[in-house]
C-alpha cells in the first residue's frame, strides 16, 4: 500500500483501478467500518456522516460467473449476478455491511439473497419510491431517516445536522472537481482519454470522499499540463448505460478510432452532475437530489405537460452533454435483462437522433465473451457517422 500512496495523479488512479478495493481493505484493517453499495441511488453522504467508508461494489467482466448462479436465476441482470458472484467468492470480505436500494427487479427480488448469504453485520434495504411528486418526497425523507437510525445503531455514532451538512459539502466538492475533470474532455482532441477517465471514476468510487477529492485535484493538475494526445481527427462519442466500469469497453471504442468524450452512466455523470442543495434542510435536500435530480430510468418523471416536455425532463441533460462536448455519435450499451434501460431505448434513441446525432444500440452481457462482435459493430458505426 505504501507504494500506491507514493504515486500521484493518473498513476495512482490506475493502481487503484487495477487493485480495486486495496484502499478499503487497508482502512478496514485500521479499524474503520466499510459499507458496500451498488447503485447511484445510495446516499453516500449519510454513510460518510456516520463515519464509515462507503465502497461501491463492482464485478469483473473478465471473470466468469461460477458460484453466483447457484443462488440467482440466470435471467437476473448479468451485472448484479457478476457482483454477487464476486461477493460470494469472498472478494469483498472486508466490508462490514451493505446498502441495497429499491431500484429494479434484479435488485429488489434478490435482496433477500444478498442479506441471507453474505452474512454481513449490517444490511439495509433502502425503499426508494419511483415517482417524484410531493408525497413521494415526504416518503423519501422518512426512508432516509430510517436509514440514518439503522446506521447509527450499527456504528454507535450519532449523525447530527452538522455532520450531515459537512458530508454533503464534501461530496458536493468531490462532484464539482470531477465535473472540472470532465471539462478537460471538451477540447479537440480531449486532454484525457475515455479509458483514463474510466480508471479515475472506478478509483474514486473505492475511496473515502476526502481521499477522492485529493486524487481528483492531482489528476486535474496532471492533465492540464499535458499536450493533446492525438491529432483531433476522430469522431466524438458519448457512452450511455448503467454501471459500465471496465476499460475494456472504453478501449474498444477508442481503439476503433473514436474519442470517448462524455458519458451518461451510473458511475460517471449520473453520480457527479447533480449536487445536494446546501441551502436547504439536509434531509429534504438529499431526498430531492436522489429522487428528482438523478436521471435514472427507474424513476418515473411526469411533468404533467406534453409528451415532448416529458421527454425533455427525462433526457434533456443528454442534449446538453451533446452540445457542450460536441458529441457526434452515441453508443447505448445496455445489459441483457435490464428491463428499465431496455424500455427506455426507443425513446432515448429517437430523442438523440432528433438532434442529428447517430445512435448505436448494443445489448450485451457484463462480460468480454462477445467482445469481437461488439468491436465489429462499433467500427461499422463509426464509419457511417456523417
Amino acid at each position: 500500500m505504501a507504494g500506491i500512496q507514493n504515486l500521484k495523479g493518473l498513476a495512482k488512479a490506475e493502481k487503484y483501478y487495477t487493485d480495486y478495493g486495496t484502499r478499503a481493505k487497508e482502512l478496514r484493517a485500521q479499524g474503520n467500518r466499510v459499507i458496500g453499495y451498488i447503485s447511484a441511488l445510495s446516499p453516500v453522504e449519510i454513510l460518510t456522516a456516520s463515519g464509515v467508508v462507503p465502497f461501491r461494489l463492482k464485478g469483473n467482466v473478465e471473470e466468469a460467473i461460477t458460484k453466483g448462479d447457484a443462488y440467482m436465476e440466470t435471467i437476473v441482470c448479468p451485472f448484479v449476478r457478476n457482483v454477487f458472484d464476486s461477493a460470494i467468492k469472498g472478494k469483498f470480505h472486508f466490508i462490514d455491511g451493505m446498502v441495497l436500494p429499491h431500484q429494479c427487479d434484479s435488485l429488489d427480488r434478490t435482496s433477500d439473497i444478498w442479506r441471507d448469504y453474505l452474512n454481513l453485520s449490517y444490511f439495509h434495504f433502502l425503499n426508494v419510491p419511483h415517482v417524484t411528486d410531493e408525497p413521494s418526497i415526504e416518503f423519501m425523507k422518512e426512508i432516509l431517516r430510517l436509514f440514518i437510525s439503522t446506521i447509527e445503531d450499527f456504528t454507535g455514532n450519532k449523525i447530527t445536522v452538522d455532520s450531515l451538512k459537512k458530508a454533503i459539502s464534501l461530496h458536493n466538492e468531490n462532484r464539482r472537481l470531477m465535473r472540472s475533470l470532465y471539462d478537460l474532455r471538451k477540447s479537440n482532441p480531449p486532454l484525457i482519454t475515455g479509458s483514463e477517465m474510466m480508471k479515475v471514476l472506478v478509483a474514486a468510487m473505492g475511496l473515502p470522499v476526502y481521499e477522492s477529492i485529493e486524487l481528483i485535484k492531482e489528476i486535474i493538475e496532471d492533465v492540464k499540463g499535458r499536450k493533446p494526445l492525438t491529432d483531433g481527427q476522430r469522431k466524438r462519442i458519448m457512452l450511455i448505460g448503467d454501471q459500465i466500469d471496465s476499460v475494456i469497453i472504453t478501449d474498444t471504442i477508442e481503439k476503433a478510432g473514436a474519442y470517448l468524450v462524455m458519458d451518461d452512466i451510473s458511475i460517471g455523470s449520473k453520480m457527479y452532475w447533480q449536487d445536494v442543495d446546501e441551502d436547504k434542510e439536509p434531509i429534504l435536500a438529499l431526498a430531492e437530489r436522489y429522487l428528482r435530480k438523478l436521471k435514472i430510468p427507474t424513476t418515473f418523471v411526469d411533468t404533467g405537460g406534453t409528451y415532448e416536455e416529458n421527454l425533455n425532463a427525462r433526457f434533456g441533460h443528454m442534449r446538453k452533454y451533446i452540445e457542450e462536448f460536441n458529441v457526434e455519435g452515441a453508443i447505448l450499451f445496455i445489459y441483457k435483462y435490464c428491463d428499465p434501460y431496455g424500455f427506455e431505448v426507443p425513446a432515448i434513441k429517437s430523442y438523440i437522433e432528433a438532434v442529428a446525432v447517430d445512435v448505436l444500440y448494443l445489448e450485451d452481457e457484463y462480460s468480454i465473451s462477445s467482445l469481437a462482435r461488439m468491436k465489429t459493430r462499433i467500427e461499422a458505426f463509426l464509419e457511417m457517422i456523417a
